[in-house]
């Protein structure tokens, strides 16, 4: 039996990537923006030295264990990590590797551009104009909220979250932020920390962006909402950090003018009761869904693969 090739692409990547990867490595790639079934996957990761993975990918004991003792590295296309079991790799001493920094200025683009969508409407007037329903002009119709001088509150001031409070400044708006702990004031760039359940209360819009773990899952649930000013708006650019159920209540009771979310706890599925809403506006995932960026992700990931299996140090190592 042939030697598997030692490094797993587990998708289709952007234009480039694998290419560059396939000058330094052999590497076996699953062509298809879908994702390999678990049962595909199982097989298809045994003998590897190297997985590059997305969010879709479960990274647990029983894939490791599939993978067999000689994988060193299992390398994330993702900022996020929470489908990898690190401790599970840290015991079998595999690097899990991730891909920050490169997707900040892209999510953070895109999170305006479905804050811009939810507070003006966008979605809703071009759904009118596309069912060829009568419309005209009048002082009263579809009016939105405006965005300068609002009070911008963000969850979650990482790489993302700063990006998204600087861009703030050219629409004039104050910024309030919640993390666990202040940002030195250089890093906070004028920005205010309050603890949580304060931050809520006073943000007319609100921008999720902090990761998701065990502590901050349904971080947001229908107590913490209703804790937003009446006609907030909420924009998720963490999976799973808002509960998506009480989300689509709180747009149904008209607590929320409007939201907008960019991934989903339970994708591809979206909530029946979100995609009901008219004031919702929903996004398959496309934070980082520019060329550039997707690029860069996978070239970062290319370059923690290589590094690890010629015996260097890891560009972005996780959990250490």
């Amino acid at each position: 039996m042939n030697e598997q090739p030692p490094v797993l692409v587990t998708r289709r990547l952007a234009p480039g990537v694998v290419e560059r990867l396939s000058a330094q490595l052999e590497v076996a790639l699953h062509d298809s923006e879908l994702p390999m079934s678990r049962a595909g996957l199982l097989e298809a990761v045994r003998g590897r030295r190297a997985l590059i993975t997305t969010l879709d990918e479960r990274v647990d004991a029983e894939l490791l264990d599939a993978a067999g003792p000689d994988l060193q590295v299992v390398a994330n296309h993702a900022v996020g990590y929470h489908n990898v079991d690190v401790a599970a790799c840290a015991e079998r001493g595999i690097t899990v590797t991730n891909t920050p920094g490169v997707l900040t200025a892209a999510t953070a683009d895109m999170a305006w551009a479905l804050l811009l969508a939810a507070t003006r409407r966008l979605g809703e007037g071009e759904r009118l104009l596309r069912s060829g329903e009568p419309w005209a002009w009048a002082p009263t119709f579809m009016l939105g909220l405006e965005l300068t001088g609002t009070q911008l509150g963000v969850l979650g001031m990482g790489r993302i979250g700063q990006a998204v409070a600087r861009r703030a400044k050219g629409f004039d708006m104050p910024v309030r932020y919640h993390n666990r702990n202040p940002l030195p004031p250089e890093q906070a760039d004028g920005a205010e920390w309050l603890p949580l359940e304060q931050l809520l209360s006073t943000s007319t819009v609100l921008v999720v962006t902090c990761p998701l773990s065990e502590a901050t899952r349904h971080l947001l649930d229908a107590p913490r909402l209703a804790l937003l000013p009446p006609g907030a708006v909420v924009v998720s650019m963490t999976a799973g950090v808002v509960d998506e159920e009480a989300l689509a209540a709180a747009l149904d009771s008209g607590a929320l003018f409007a939201a907008a979310v960019d991934n989903f706890e339970r994708e591809p599925a979206v909530p029946s009761a979100l995609l009901a809403q008219d004031r919702a506006v929903l996004a398959p995932h496309l934070g980082s869904a520019t060329v550039r960026t997707r690029q860069a992700m996978g070239n970062l990931a290319v370059d923690n693969v290589v590094a690890v299996l010629t015996g260097k140090d890891p560009l972005t190592p996780v959990g250490r």
